[in-house]
């Protein structure tokens, strides 16, 4: 028998308790018990995301939700900036581009964050920038980028608005969405909203709603306007995933009893625990400035292959994490440490790329990286 453990960045484990209000029985996603159920969901994204907006809930994964953050706001022929610093910033470009967008990069060298000055640069040049496209944490590079920082650079053009991909930063990031001018954000349900996949979250600010009155972007299952008409009513525009949001409100319920002071508090210790224990191995992170408290980015040892370091955790230890993606796939491995993770994830996830790494033949001393991380997850 092998236990398996899932640290990956996306999907996340799903607590027991998630598990088992998704197990009750089915209900009718247009019955009368169906509002209070979506009613509470929209309330607890609210309370999650630190908005009064509304919170668009749509029954995709967060790429959907990133499509419909373009083509509900731009027009084919509009210019958007978006910083590029891995294989998520390449994505907003792509989805432009299949939207008739003209996105002008800020190309950022990966395991960096974008220089908010950077940003601040290209609006003052070109005042034709309708939007501002960047990954809260990168999440094939480890990589925070400050959106505090951006949003208030932003909020000065009246007629460009701030767009945030939050897919694998929210829960594990203190992102107040309100208060640093975040326009539109995206988050997803499989990574710190502890659910598996299925959902993508959007909320939607006044200015970015303006906006939205004057897109020519053709949508159809992606149309937040009819999406806002329908969640006044407690409904969704099509199918309600009925229980993917049964499930969503259990795993808000349990966020709340944790407290988001708290929340976050125990993301940056995991997040500091395992970079500690990395260095102790004698790994380097892949991430230079500006780690993300989702997840780890691991340099392989030179001569190691990034991707065999991650098959063998799964394969002999039944550990999921991640390897590399495009030009860092077998340079790095990747540890998540997101939503329902506690210390022994952190524990375990380190004592796997030891015994990894020693049956590698990498010379390890076996139990230096679990000490720095109990360095600090004891505090």
């Amino acid at each position: 028998m092998k236990k398996k453990y899932l640290l990956a960045p996306g999907p996340t484990p799903v607590p027991p308790e998630v598990l088992m209000a998704m197990s009750l029985p089915m209900i009718h996603h247009r019955a009368p018990d169906f509002i209070p159920v979506l009613d509470s969901a929209k309330k607890g994204l609210q309370w999650l995301y630190q908005t009064k907006n509304d919170v668009l809930i749509l029954s995709a994964s967060g790429t959907g939700g990133m499509v419909g953050a373009v083509n509900n706001f731009l027009s084919p022929g509009d210019k958007a900036l978006v910083v590029n610093g891995g294989k998520f910033g390449e994505r907003w470009t792509k989805i432009c581009k299949a939207y008739g967008v003209n996105a002008e990069e800020i190309t950022v060298e990966w395991g960096y964050a974008v220089k908010p000055e950077k940003v601040e640069g290209s609006l003052k040049r070109d005042s034709s920038i309708k939007a501002v496209f960047v990954q809260a944490c990168e999440t094939s590079t480890g990589v925070y980028h400050d959106i505090k920082s951006i949003g208030e650079i932003v909020k000065r053009y009246e007629n460009t608005i701030f767009v945030v991909d939050a897919i694998s930063a929210l829960v594990a990031h203190d992102l107040r969405t309100d208060e640093w001018g975040i326009d539109v954000m995206v988050g997803g349900s499989q990574k710190g909203v502890m659910l598996p996949p299925g959902l993508a979250f959007v909320s939607i600010s006044d200015k970015a709603w303006k906006m939205a009155e004057t897109s020519k972007s053709p949508r159809f299952y992606f149309n937040f306007k009819k999406e806002r008409e329908a969640l006044s009513r407690n409904q969704t525009n099509f199918t309600s995933p009925v229980t993917l949001i049964i499930g969503l409100n259990q795993a808000l319920t349990m966020l709340k009893e944790e407290g988001l002071t708290e929340v976050f508090r125990r993301h940056t210790t995991m997040a500091e625990a395992t970079r500690k224990a990395m260095n102790a191995i004698g790994l380097g992170l892949y991430t230079k400035e500006s780690p993300s408290n989702s997840v780890t980015a691991v340099i392989a040892p030179e001569g190691y292959d990034g991707q065999l370091i991650y098959k063998n955790l799964r394969e002999k230890y039944g550990i999921t994490a991640a390897g590399g993606q495009d030009q860092a796939k077998g340079k790095i491995f990747r540890i998540a440490h997101l939503g329902y993770a506690d210390t022994f994830d952190v524990i375990t996830a380190v004592a796997g790329v030891e015994m990894v790494l020693k049956g590698m033949g990498y010379p390890v001393k076996l139990g230096s990286g679990v000490a720095a991380a109990e360095e600090v997850l004891i505090k």
